[in-house]
């Protein structure tokens, strides 16, 4: 059984359309919080698109993702499983890339996926363009 606060807020309790954007409306844990040693899956967001050329837009994701995930049920209406029943999970909140230097962001994204990884959180990225699974991989292993 996870703990309820890893849970998703109802629709009950605050209007979809309502309050600050998570991921599927679960809670924004930072990895300074007191909270972050239960947390099994993290949603992870990589706002960043400078691996490619004049194609801004994956820059873009992670906020759209958190704000389109809002409606996105607890349960599933056909199997009727409840993942966050299952499993502690949070919105870890985005990767802060240097829009100026590649280098950089490579380096940045891969330190928190290493910190991730150490945690033994599952990540779950959004966003981001080809060149981020790279930096990402390289973090996890």
């Amino acid at each position: 059984m996870t703990n309820k606060f890893f849970r998703p807020v109802s629709g009950f309790d605050l209007p979809r359309f309502a309050g600050i954007p998570t991921f599927m409306r679960l809670p924004y844990v930072s990895l300074n919080d007191s909270e972050i040693k239960d947390v099994k899956i993290g949603f992870i967001g990589v706002p960043w698109d400078s691996g490619t050329t004049n194609r801004p837009g994956p820059r873009h994701g992670p906020r759209q993702l958190r704000d389109l995930s809002t409606m996105i049920r607890a349960q599933h209406g056909v199997t009727g499983l409840r993942p966050f029943e299952m499993f502690n999970c949070a919105d870890l909140g985005d990767v802060a890339p240097n829009p100026a230097s590649i280098d950089d962001s490579l380096h940045r994204i891969s330190d928190f996926y290493k910190k991730i990884s150490d945690m033994n959180i599952i990540p779950l990225t959004g966003g981001g363009d080809h060149l981020c699974p790279l930096p990402i991989l390289r973090g996890i292993y």
